[in-house]
């Protein structure tokens, strides 16, 4: 069989160029050669992705994970062009579809016999189903969950993200050894039988009977029929699939491939030989109309007599200008995708309560708050303002990390929004020894554009390059913000000096391995506060320290009864114990971590009355356990460095889980004052 690279290449020009620049982007060697880039998003432009959104968007009201306005509207072009065009993605850009084509030309090459399905036949309508099955699943999961499920098992996804992005792994591998081996024996396996996104075009082409389907969903639910919107997603797989199967043919497509008969001489089925999905072309009647078409063109490169061609509609185009021509069109559809869709962006979610007839309401709109970054974290800042009195919406936008607040005018301010919404943070620079200093110098600054807790690490990070011994900076609303920069009182900073190191334009941090990861900033300097004043060492660690406390409840008799009460009172006035544990690594945040699992672990324990992360008598980061009797110090050593430990996660969920602490060496028992 000959090759129809030649013949065909502005199809595999454009397959391996776009394979070429993912693995170019991915790979980070773009953001390498071009720093200003960043890393690269492997679903960036995943129109499977923008209609997962699209359901989520239509079902809730909210969109899954992190999606962009251009995933959303590469999912809007995918579908009008498969209406108006074909399947344009499967052929030219979709890297799936692209390394099957490689894989069955491997095949070809070393000489092995594939599988072949024919199209219509028996065995070929059952495998239909499992794309339609997939389709149903990843899009009613996505929108309950507002979570892409499609990451979890995606070959692309699991290998564009080197198999550390969501996934499950045993899923992703399963994926990808039945793309490896179904796209070498079966042409386009994955296309014609797994792809969700291939059964979701093949619908779209069939839109007449779609949009009747929608229409009469509608009607029933107008008349009050209590139906569901998954009703509608099951109705349009199963109408999906059964068109598939049965009709084949959908019409009102603009672009085609057009067969003369009368050229067509030799019927040596060289264009159906070369088809992925052996489609018989000369028995199409004169236009290929079937729903596999992708118009790749394999079949008209193929052709030795010329009987095949690019037509619209059924007129012909010229031959060596239309072989151009899907390409093309493929290729201008993305750029319009990309184009226009950083031109608008679509709410992660939009939701609002409690608002009455007749009540004034206003919107703030804050921008660059990087906190707001998915669905998850949408969700949680509107659980926090839904807390302050006067808020009555949340709109965020995760992609620009924007949020639009609708509050009442008459309860609340800008500002007391602006205030609610920042959370006041620290950050040590540098450790200073208790024992050299009994007093800092302190001075305060003031800067904008620093609405996250993020961005006074990136500018103490600023400090700590600066050599300079700054031991720490923390940050207290106010317009302009505050922030207090704690130094050895020997150092002679200047206003000249804050302003360079605020509005430093890039954070260059050495890493592990050598090499600089460079962070884009964009702060503020306002001004330098005039005097400077002086800090305890005491009182500066306790400030920069970030504590943790837990104290426990228990069951105890109450007459004919048990009541719940607090232990701290159950147990006062008898003598109380501390078991402490000094270490200055109890400062990282990997134990900060795990202190909640130590807490639950050890709550369980009659006599435990709290435990404790704190600053003790010589200013060191130490564990403390709080106890009356009957527990003893003995038995509390015990419990910490059992190997697993026992987590209550609720009532009825009891788990034994590794430990996540470790502990080399007792520590010591002092009575509790």
């Amino acid at each position: 069989m000959k090759s129809t690279i030649r013949s065909n290449w502005p199809k595999y020009l454009l397959q391996w160029g776009v394979l070429a620049a993912l693995v170019f982007f991915l790979s980070g060697l773009a953001a390498k050669i071009f720093p200003k880039l960043g890393a690269s998003d492997p679903e960036a432009w995943c129109p499977l992705g923008g209609l997962e959104a699209l359901t989520t968007y239509a079902s809730r009201g909210s969109l899954p994970c992190s999606m962009s306005s251009t995933q959303i509207l590469m999912g809007i072009i995918l579908a009008a062009a498969v209406i108006l065009f074909g399947k344009l993605f499967c052929a030219y850009l979709c890297p799936i579809g692209s390394v099957e084509d490689l894989l069955t030309k491997l095949r070809k090459a070393i000489g092995i016999d594939g599988i072949e399905f024919r199209a219509g036949g028996a065995a070929d309508k059952v495998m239909r189903v499992i794309k339609y099955g997939l389709l149903f699943w990843i899009f009613y999961s996505t929108a309950t969950a507002s979570e892409l499920l499609c990451r979890k098992f995606d070959p692309y996804y699991a290998v564009a993200t080197g198999f550390k992005g969501e996934i499950v792994l045993w899923m992703s591998i399963i994926a990808l050894v039945v793309v490896i081996l179904g796209g070498f024996f079966i042409k386009r396996f994955f296309c014609r039988y797994i792809c969700p996104l291939g059964a979701a075009a093949n619908s779209f082409r069939f839109w007449l009977p779609l949009v009747a389907l929608a229409l009469v969903w509608w009607g029933l639910s107008a008349i009050g029929l209590p139906l569901k919107w998954w009703m509608l997603l099951a109705a349009f797989c199963i109408l999906g699939y059964l068109l598939e199967i049965l009709y084949r043919k959908p019409k009102l497509q603009l672009l085609h491939v057009i067969y003369d008969d009368e050229d067509c001489t030799m019927r040596c089925y060289s264009c159906q030989k070369h088809c992925p999905y052996n489609i018989d072309i000369p028995g199409s009647g004169g236009i290929v109309t079937d729903v596999d078409c992708t118009l790749c063109g394999e079949c008209i490169a193929a052709c030795p007599k010329k009987a095949l061609n690019f037509g619209v509609v059924t007129k012909p185009m010229d031959r060596k200008a239309g072989r151009f021509i899907p390409a093309l069109v493929a290729v201008v559809l993305t750029a319009l995708g990309i184009i226009f869709g950083g031109r608008f962006e679509v709410p992660t979610i939009d939701e609002k309560w409690g608002i009455e007839d007749g009540m004034e309401i206003r919107t703030l709109r804050i921008e660059n708050l990087t906190s707001i970054h998915c669905y998850g974290s949408s969700m949680a800042f509107k659980g926090k303002m839904e807390k302050v009195n006067g808020v009555h919406g949340v709109k965020t936008y995760a992609g620009s990390h924007t949020v639009v607040l609708s509050y009442d005018p008459s309860v609340t301010s800008e500002e007391k929004l602006l205030e609610e919404v920042y959370e006041p943070s620290h950050f040590r620079v540098n450790s200073p020894e208790p024992t050299e200093y009994k007093e800092l110098q302190v001075q305060t600054i003031r800067t904008e554009h620093m609405p996250n807790r993020t961005d006074l690490n990136y500018l103490g990070l600023q400090m700590r390059l600066s050599g300079r011994k700054i031991f720490g900076i923390e940050s207290e609303y106010d317009c302009p913000l505050i922030v207090r920069v704690y130094s050895d009182p020997a150092e002679d900073l200047d206003e000249a000096w804050y302003k360079e190191i605020v509005e430093k334009k890039v954070l260059a941090m050495p890493v592990h391995g050598g090499g600089v990861k460079e962070t884009p900033v964009d702060f503020t300097f306002v001004r330098l506060e005039k005097g400077k004043g002086k800090i305890g060492i005491a009182e500066y660690l306790e400030r920069m320290f970030d504590s943790f406390e837990a104290e426990y409840n228990g069951r105890y008799p109450s007459g004919d009864s048990t009541v719940v009460r607090k232990r701290a009172e159950v147990y006062e006035g008898k003598p109380q114990f501390i078991y402490e544990i000094e270490d200055r690594n109890y400062e990282k945040p990997i134990i900060k971590r795990a202190l909640p699992f130590l807490s639950n672990h050890v709550s369980k324990e009659e006599g435990v009355i709290g435990t404790y992360l704190k600053l003790n008598k010589n200013l060191e980061p130490s564990i403390q356990i709080r106890f009356a009797e009957p527990m003893t110090a003995d038995r509390i050593w015990e419990l910490i460095t059992m190997p697993v430990w026992q987590i209550t996660y609720a009532p009825d969920d009891v788990r034994d889980v590794d430990a996540k602490m470790s502990f080399n060496k007792k520590g010591v028992c002092y009575e509790y004052r």
